[in-house]
């Protein structure tokens, strides 16, 4: 799979033009990881291929920062030069993904911990919104999409309410690769019901301020997943 693909088909990922700046390299990475975030690496079987000149001309800037920029994500795992070929976007082992949520555990563990004795009751609320939409003639796993992108923004609002700048670093590198394997074992064997029914919980344990049950179910929650992973990975890394 070539990446940019044209602007119709991939609405989501469009790159904005931007003038140079002092940090300049800086902000064309940060692009180019946000973009590289967004897509669906491990939803086909098809290598991802990122082309130079087309990303010099889709953000309006000359090539040179751009190599910059592909020279941090490489040295960052994320991509892969290969002469005369071009830029591979790398795709984790399922040993490696697993690693990964397990870390990403613990860290989800340590947010909800930090949420329980410092959050407002008006920010938790936060959470319990992304849901609101959501109940027996709505359920998850009917409007699978959807929910994913609810499932997703719970993930995504709980390390960014602890207000740590140094959580939201440490996950932003895993959810490159965590989110595509959250989003295709969502439908599956009824995970989207039970997730919804966790994610409640969590919320209910965080509102009582039970930091103890809210650390423990937003860890068990996460593990959830690598272990439905380590056993039920068919299609993902095949």
């Amino acid at each position: 799979m070539r990446w940019p693909a044209a602007e119709e088909s991939t609405p989501d990922l469009a790159l904005e033009p931007f003038s140079a700046e002092p940090n300049f390299k800086t902000r064309i990475y940060a692009a180019l990881k946000h973009a590289i975030a967004g897509m669906d690496i491990y939803g086909t079987s098809e290598d991802t291929w990122l082309d130079e000149r087309q990303l010099a001309e889709r953000l309006g800037v000359s090539r040179t920062p751009i190599r910059e920029a592909i020279a941090m994500l490489e040295q960052q795992g994320f991509v892969k030069s290969i002469p005369r070929r071009g830029i591979i976007v790398l795709r984790k082992t399922k040993r490696e993904v697993i690693e990964m949520i397990q870390v990403w555990a613990a860290l989800e563990g340590m947010a909800a911990r930090l949420i329980s004795l410092n959050a407002s009751r008006k920010d938790i609320d936060r959470l319990r919104k992304i849901f609101d939409k959501f109940h027996d003639g709505h359920a998850p796993a009917d409007y699978l999409s959807e929910y994913s992108e609810a499932n997703l923004q719970f993930h995504q609002t709980l390390i960014q309410m602890t207000g740590s700048h140094i959580l939201q670093e440490m996950t932003e590198d895993i959810l490159l690769h965590v989110r595509g394997i959250r989003k295709m074992t969502i439908g599956r064997h009824d995970r989207a019901d039970q997730s919804i029914k966790d994610h409640l919980s969590i919320i209910d344990a965080l509102e009582r301020r039970d930091t103890e049950l809210a650390e423990k179910l937003c860890r068990d929650h996460t593990l959830g997943l690598a272990d439905y992973v380590e056993k039920h990975s068919e299609g993902i890394f095949d």
